[in-house]
């Protein structure tokens, strides 16, 4: 007698691919994450469903090192080894954005499957970005070459993905559109830097931040919408709430220039934009 198999919440899947230690694993696991969650036939108990997180969160390898952010060696982009710890960074913050979007899809219940949805396709995407830099990476010297671990790093993203875990409203006001939204202002000035530089690598690091900014706006974007769409439930304003969660968690303050085009694409409203100035 054949028994009917009862399909795995993409939820619980997240909560496991966000357990994974190793980089490679972690992508090919969003892959099939990704794939299944799209046939998977989403209820509202599906959505409800509390979950628990057994293990240490995130999974990750023993390397990079992490340190302090101010213990993280400044290198000058003239240098190949320099363009490589560059390149190592933003691998660094594109493996935090994978754990961080399974974070927001496992923790939060009772959500719409809209948003559950969003944050898994932040998370595939953010594995291809992890993946293409890090191939990017082994690429810059063959003959000893270079791997995600090999350069420190420092842990300010998932800390504040820690401090508002019990807070759906403040992470999505202070992960996505904060921290991750910085990634909109810094990436053009990178990318100037490297232009300077003018080598073969230098400019095909530019060419996959074009790619991966046209992705973040999107995943930017996503954090707006429901920080907006969770303001709205609770009557709050966008901005003056916003302000109250940047004094009660510490949240960094973030300095021009801004990337204006780029906000207002991720929906950053202009009251937003201006208070940004403040």
């Amino acid at each position: 007698m054949s028994t009917v198999s009862t399909p795995i919440n993409p939820r619980a899947l997240a909560l496991q691919a966000l357990q994974v230690k190793q980089p490679t694993e972690k992508v090919d696991a969003l892959r099939a994450l990704w794939q299944h969650a799209q046939t998977f036939e989403w209820t509202q108990a599906t959505n409800n469903a509390a979950l628990e997180a057994k293990e240490t969160l995130p999974g990750r390898p023993d390397k990079p090192l992490l340190v302090h952010p101010g213990s993280v060696p400044t290198r000058s982009v003239h240098t190949l080894a320099g363009r490589a710890a560059l390149v190592h960074a933003i691998c660094h913050i594109e493996f935090n954005a994978i754990n961080l979007a399974l974070d927001a899809v496992w923790r939060y219940a009772g959500m719409p499957t809209a948003f559950y949805m969003d944050w898994l396709r932040v998370a595939y995407e953010e594995s291809t970005h992890f993946d293409m830099l890090s191939k990017h990476l082994n690429s810059l010297q063959p003959n000893e070459p270079w791997s995600y671990g090999d350069f420190t790093a420092h842990d300010g993203l998932w800390l504040m993905c820690e401090k508002t875990a019990v807070d759906i409203t403040a992470r999505m006001a202070l992960v996505p559109r904060t921290l991750e939204a910085r990634g909109l202002d810094a990436t053009p000035l990178i990318q100037a830097k490297l232009r300077t530089v003018n080598t073969p690598d230098a400019l095909q690091t530019v060419a996959i931040l074009d790619f991966i900014l046209s992705e973040e706006v999107g995943h930017v974007a996503i954090g707006n919408h429901w920080y907006k769409h969770l303001c709205v439930q609770q009557g709050l304003g966008p901005v003056a709430h916003y302000a109250e969660l940047v004094a009660t968690y510490d949240a960094p303050k973030l300095k021009p220039p801004f990337n204006n085009e780029a906000r207002r694409a991720a929906g950053f409203s202009e009251e937003e934009l201006a208070y940004l100035l403040t």
